[in-house]
């Protein structure tokens, strides 16, 4: 999964604005940020918040991904594959590694609290 700081449907999220129809398909930004109110809120202003929600989506649709049928059936067969959480940026063109790199069901757990924990830690924009 690959997001981006500065993503216009974050921002919509975050701020809880109407764009039309695109709301259908950013509704999940927004439960994102209503799950993690507290470290958005801790986060600072709202650039800290928009950058830190850009991730905070990253790792959520990880952990979609990772919970599908396909990818658990892949990884019952004893298939190797990862799903890793990316957020690229605008400003300078880097890549982001969250941390999570899901290559099993088991490890799902401990990846997830590590990332948050150091998203929770960040005060940088990117």
């Amino acid at each position: 999964m690959v997001g981006h700081y500065g993503c216009g449907g974050v921002y919509a999220g975050l701020t809880r604005q109407r764009l039309g129809l695109v709301d259908n398909w950013i509704r999940h930004v927004t439960d994102v940020a209503e799950r993690h109110t507290g470290c958005l809120h801790d986060a600072g202003d709202t650039g800290l918040q928009h950058a830190r929600l850009c991730e905070l989506n990253v790792l959520e649709q990880v952990v979609n991904v990772s919970q599908t049928t396909i990818v658990r059936d892949a990884w019952a067969r004893g298939q190797e594959l990862t799903v890793h959480g990316w957020v690229y940026s605008l400003r300078d063109g880097r890549v982001h590694h969250l941390g999570m790199d899901i290559d099993s069901i088991d490890c799902l757990s401990h990846k997830y609290d590590a990332a948050l924990a150091r998203i929770q830690q960040d005060r940088e924009i990117r």
